[in-house]
């Protein structure tokens, strides 16, 4: 009866220790533009817990798309409120734990380097493009994308160029385009642009030409427990000075 006990003891101790090593391990969910300082804020928080953190980047849109089929993330950090609204309403979400993070600005760049480009309705956008495309994340569904649509029609812009974009899935893919001279131009977040040493930022676009560009966080609904230190640690002067030295603001209230 004691061997039994104890094999079965034995048994069950093998396979609590993987369920475990996943208590330790958490899975964040990241918007694309995040890549970066958010590598750097997550390796000092496992050097200070230990804990192991997986980042998954994509478009807001597909990761939100992914989590509401049921991917096992831990927390979400999306470019934009609209597809954090959209995990709430259905309940993917603990909404006491959602806070505003960071924010962003929106910038024009280039391939080619040359001079500041004045960002009006006088503005033939189209004719610089020379018969080139001009490199956005998806414009109906990724933030970023729908920011630059904002902008570019705010600007009364956007007829020029909407049939000449190269749309990808996210903005360091638009990113991307420009670097390797796919694609002259671009418009992607400054952060990107500060990045990539291959693009050259052309303008800023006025902030009352789109949304106001917030980075919001949460934990999923069935997080695990660390992640709500990991949470709480972007949240603090460590993290935030990562942030601000990768160019991001620190989010304030509206």
């Amino acid at each position: 009866m004691v061997r039994t006990l104890i094999t079965f003891l034995a048994i069950a101790g093998l396979f609590a220790l993987p369920l475990q090593a996943r208590a330790d391990r958490l899975l964040v969910f990241a918007a694309a533009s995040l890549a970066g300082p958010l590598d750097a804020a997550a390796a000092k928080f496992e050097e200070a817990t230990e804990h192991e953190v997986v980042i998954s980047y994509a478009g807001s849109s597909a990761l939100a798309r992914q989590i509401e089929q049921g991917a096992p993330a831990d927390v979400f950090l999306s470019a934009n409120q609209g597809w954090m609204d959209h995990l709430a309403a259905l309940g993917h979400i603990r909404n006491e734990t959602r806070r505003d993070l960071w924010e962003n600005r929106l910038a024009l760049i280039s391939h080619d380097g040359g001079e500041e480009v004045p960002l009006t309705p006088e503005l033939d956008l189209g004719e610089l493009l020379e018969g080139g495309r001009l490199a956005v994340a998806l414009t109906t569904a990724v933030p970023a994308g729908i920011y630059a649509r904002e902008a570019l029609a705010s600007l009364g812009l956007w007829d020029q160029v909407k049939d000449s974009l190269a749309e990808a899935d996210n903005t360091r893919a638009a990113l991307a385009l420009v670097a390797t001279g796919a694609a002259p131009w671009g418009i992607v977040y400054t952060t990107d642009a500060r990045a990539e040493p291959e693009v050259n930022r052309r303008a800023i676009f006025p902030p009352e030409t789109h949304s106001r560009i917030t980075y919001p966080g949460a934990l999923i609904a069935f997080a695990r427990p660390p992640a709500e230190d990991f949470l709480a640690y972007l949240s603090g002067p460590e993290a935030q000075a990562i942030f601000d030295e990768a160019g991001f603001d620190m989010a304030v209230a509206p």
